[in-house]
């Protein structure tokens, strides 16, 4: 048999680290130097007999000297359509610590913007504000201006008097979900506007952006991120326009990596909704496809909308996002009994431990394992369920080491105190107990360079900041385990360990290049290893430049 590609490098690495149910063989880990693909699946590893058994006149064949070929990785978490549109048309507020330095970015914007135009950002860092978010110095320094910016969570927006009374908002409001308009003592809205549903009133006010240019906007991104290693992605968002832009895509090329989305059910949405959401499973292109249900059973620590067993410190993150938790039961009940599998956000602990009641008595919908997503904080007697449930449970590094800080002072610590701070994002703990940990970033809320991630996973701390003290050091995974959380822990949340996530043959070509192997590296040389090229079912896209995403 002649193979369509053989790629030959200095040596071939799996990653092992946790368990790969129905895998078709026994995980190896160095299994040799070259690999041979057909038909877009890896049809032979070894040496260098590998060349003259499979090797013929059309075989296109790729030398990597002194590189690393790996399974290509997949962010188990990402929001890849709504993320882009953000990124390509709204103003960047990252890294921004002060309110003087976020006016200073939206003056420079608004220069560039016609008259009576909308300034919308993104990655607003909520301790820029203290204690009460709001935005009334928007209108200080912007008469006029409509301004609304998204929190670093997503879960929350801060605009200007001027979208409040462009919206029509009055404080008044009331929402499915624990959504609401906050408002000063006055009664009149501050201009903080908290979870979806809130927020989706002034989203419809929002410029709207064609097609063809949210399409080039998530074609660039998805080029950006494969360009660090990717060949996966699970999305987390699936809403107009999600399918509009993937098709569009397609119509001139393919996506440089996989997307499996997941649709979300809106908080205290009915059998109709999840008849809907259920209908979507059939929908796909040639690397998107539709898979799995997104809950969002509470909301964020940082606007108090988690649910934990205790009030935070201001008396809230006590209650869920869904009003009727009851009707979340019925939900993930609905979607298992379909062999459709779920994955639920739950911050707090009271959310993750009905996630995990409820998931119990679901039962396993079949080609997917449920999964946990996010799992803050939780206490130890939860470690042990998740791998006792089969429930994946999805966390996100650059969460704890970039939106915490080692002394407590954020925003998060302050309100959850020091005991749940303690218990924060434990990775480490959850695979001692057995759990299968997916790896991803939450991108564009979290970096989307999974190089940065891995590393810091391994350091408990921004791997580009060498002085910063650890968050939770106790948490620190090795480099395996961190690799192994974005292929073969991956492919397991995506059901998908029999065909993804490894480099063996029968499984999908898939492929990462590494110019060194991570597993010689030191965490911070892992963050800047150049990738040389991914191949997606044995489709090649070499990069020749490097760069590192900002986001």
């Amino acid at each position: 048999m002649t193979a369509d590609l053989i790629v030959r490098a200095a040596r071939i690495e799996n990653f092992t680290g946790t368990a790969v149910p129905n895998a078709r063989q026994p995980l190896a880990a160095r299994t040799g130097s070259v690999l041979a693909v057909k038909d877009g699946r890896v049809l032979a590893v070894g040496g260098d007999e590998i060349l003259g058994r499979y090797r013929g006149t059309g075989t296109d064949v790729r030398e990597f000297p002194g590189a690393t070929v790996t399974p290509g990785l997949t962010d188990a978490h990402a929001h890849p359509v709504w993320g882009s549109i953000e990124i390509g048309s709204g103003l960047d507020l990252g890294g921004l610590a002060t309110p003087d330095a976020v006016c200073a970015r939206i003056a420079d914007h608004l220069g560039t913007l016609p008259p009576g135009a909308w300034v919308t950002g993104f990655d607003l860092d909520i301790n820029v504000f203290g204690a009460a978010p709001g935005g009334e110095i928007f209108e200080r320094r912007f008469p006029g201006v409509a301004v609304s910016l998204m929190t670093r969570d997503a879960h929350a927006l801060v605009v200007s008097p001027t979208v409040v009374r462009q919206v029509g908002l009055t404080g008044q409001e009331t929402f499915d979900d624990a959504s609401r308009i906050v408002v000063g003592a006055d009664g009149i809205p501050t201009g903080f506007i908290v979870e979806l549903q809130a927020m989706g009133l002034v989203f419809d006010h929002y410029p709207d952006v064609p097609v063809t240019t949210a399409a080039g906007h998530v074609a660039t991104q998805l080029h950006r991120l494969a360009a660090t290693g990717l060949t996966g992605l699970h999305a987390m968002d699936f809403t107009d326009p999600s399918e509009a832009v993937y098709r569009q895509i397609e119509r001139t090329g393919d996506l440089p990596l996989r997307v499996r989305c997941s649709p979300l059910v809106p908080a205290d949405s009915g059998p109709d909704v999840w008849a809907a959401v259920a209908e979507t499973q059939a929908l796909a292109g040639r690397r998107w496809h539709v898979e799995g249900a997104k809950f969002m059973l509470d909301g964020t620590a940082d606007n108090g909308s988690a649910w934990f067993d205790h009030p935070d410190a201001l008396g809230q993150n006590r209650h869920p996002l869904w009003k009727d938790v009851e009707a979340y039961r019925a939900a993930v009940r609905y979607f298992t009994e379909r062999g459709i599998p779920t994955a639920t956000h739950a911050i707090g602990d009271r959310a993750v431990r009905f996630a995990l009641d409820v998931i119990e008595e679901a039962g396993n919908p079949g080609r997917a394992p449920h999964r946990i997503e996010h799992i803050e904080s939780i206490p130890d007697d939860l470690l042990g369920r998740f791998a006792a449930l089969g429930v994946v449970a999805g966390l996100q590094p650059v969460h704890a080491t970039r939106m915490t800080r080692p002394d407590q002072s954020d925003n998060w610590s302050r309100r959850i105190g020091p005991e749940r701070v303690a218990h924060g994002w434990r990775t480490r703990d959850l695979l001692d107990h057995g759990a299968v940990v997916a790896l991803g970033s939450d991108w564009p809320i979290g970096i989307g360079d999974p190089r940065i991630a891995l590393a810091d996973a391994q350091l408990r701390r921004p791997v580009d900041e060498p002085t910063a003290a650890p968050v939770q050091p106790g948490q620190r995974i090795s480099a395996r385990e961190a690799y192994a959380g974005m292929t073969t822990a991956t492919a397991t949340a995506a059901g998908a360990g029999h065909r993804l996530g490894r480099i063996a043959p029968g499984y999908a070509a898939d492929l990462a290049v590494f110019a060194r192997n991570p597993l010689d590296l030191t965490p911070e040389e892992q963050a800047v290893n150049p990738v040389l090229a991914t191949f997606v079912d044995g489709s090649p896209l070499v990069h020749v430049t490097q760069e590192t995403l900002p986001r």
